[in-house]
């Protein structure tokens, strides 16, 4: 039977749209951005539209769309580049964040820590994994360079209250970022609404190209370029401009955002359809993350008496793409640094799945896939020691 790909937080496919919007920017269109002629002017003008959409999905300035190669480089401008203007500019030398990130905001963190002197402050999360806005005004202070906490969970679906983080941030003046890479998918985002300073994104999570993503900044937020030479994106990210790539983002978002109503409504019935069904039929078997606060395709477990790991390729053999936590995990025997911090054991966060929902998913592939999974969660366990 024809394998079923249930793991769309790790990336989804290309969306023929998309593709057929960046088609003619690499052949017919070809021209280099920086170049004067008329190949580069059509090239400059293809990324500055390309800019001014995303600009308008997200309610940003078009002059503050910076363009990566992804969402592990946006996450590593943000921070290194704000948390390192901040200390030169006013001596601030900490770090807020929090222990639930993405290794691309946990690791660079931790290096900044490690090699470049700062002082980090983690937040605590509640059961969900989730922030408790009041707990910011404690921790932070005009000593902190920079704020980081994820919109929303890769490996638990939980959804933070970006705003109310935001509202407090705001009002002392430190700059506020977020890694909404899942969460662009999936919510309608607006960075002066909800006061967010630096937001990154990924077009593959969203129906785009892999290897393009970009960093969202208010007008007022300044940092330093981590990627330096010529004088592309503002000076801030040098290198030839990838516009085919540039311009999928820009299609893929602007195709989410518009899409929203109708895909938020349909993702959401068949999340809660599996968590309904896998809950029910597997024993021993547990939510993680909340229960409504979460990402409307995302549903994540952990499994008493399990390996994930092992799980996932036993699941991978029978024709089921899932993953066990996060996508970079994979094949980690270690447990989640995320599921440790909602107060889960070794053992039981060794047991996690994570099952992702996309535009293509079906009831019929769920009922599929949870008729499968019963009796492979039964089998494995009884060959657990």
């Amino acid at each position: 039977m024809k394998p079923i790909y249930l793991d769309y937080a790790a990336t989804t496919s290309m969306n023929p749209r998309v593709l057929e919007s960046m088609l003619p920017y690499f052949d017919i269109l070809f021209g280099n951005p920086s170049s004067s002629h008329f190949f580069g002017q059509k090239g400059e003008g293809a990324v500055e539209d390309a800019r001014m959409s995303v600009s308008k999905a997200l309610n940003s300035q078009p002059g503050n769309i910076i363009f990566t190669s992804g969402g592990t480089e946006s996450d590593n401008l943000a921070l290194r580049g704000t948390s390192l203007f901040a200390r030169n500019s006013r001596g601030a030398n900490r770090i807020l964040t929090t222990p639930v990130e993405h290794p691309a905001v946990a690791n660079t963190v931790r290096q900044l820590q490690e090699l470049f002197g700062f002082e980090v402050d983690y937040l605590p999360v509640n059961s969900f994994g989730m922030i408790d806005p009041d707990d910011v005004k404690k921790y932070i202070n005009k000593d902190t360079a920079l704020v980081s906490a994820i919109y929303a969970n890769n490996e638990i679906g939980t959804i933070n209250p970006v705003k109310e983080i935001g509202t407090v941030c705001t009002s002392l003046g430190i700059p506020f970022h977020t890694d909404a890479v899942q969460a662009a998918a999936h919510l309608l985002i607006d960075i002066e609404a909800e006061n967010i300073d630096l937001l990154t994104i990924g077009a593959h999570k969203f129906y785009g190209p892999k290897g393009m993503g970009a960093l969202i900044k208010r007008p007022q937020i300044q940092l330093f370029p981590t990627q330096t030479g010529g004088s592309q994106e503002q000076g801030l990210r040098a290198g030839t401009h990838n516009v085919p790539y540039i311009v999928g983002l820009a299609k893929a978002l602007e195709i989410a955002q518009k899409s929203f109503l109708k895909n938020e409504s349909r993702l959401i019935g068949l999340r809660d359809y599996l968590v309904g069904m896998i809950l029910d039929q597997i024993p021993q078997a547990k939510l993680t993350g909340h229960p409504t606060q979460r990402l409307s395709n995302h549903a994540s477990f952990v499994l008493q008496g399990i390996d994930g790991n092992q799980l996932v390729i036993v699941l991978d053999r029978a024709g089921f793409a899932c993953s066990s936590g996060s996508a970079c995990k994979t094949g980690n025997p270690k447990p989640s640094e995320v599921l440790k911090s909602i107060g889960l054991s070794d053992e039981m966060a060794l047991g996690s799945l994570r099952v992702t929902l996309g535009n293509q998913t079906t009831r019929e592939e769920l009922d599929r896939f949870v008729a499968s999974l019963v009796p492979i969660v039964a089998r494995l366990r009884k060959t657990q020691p």
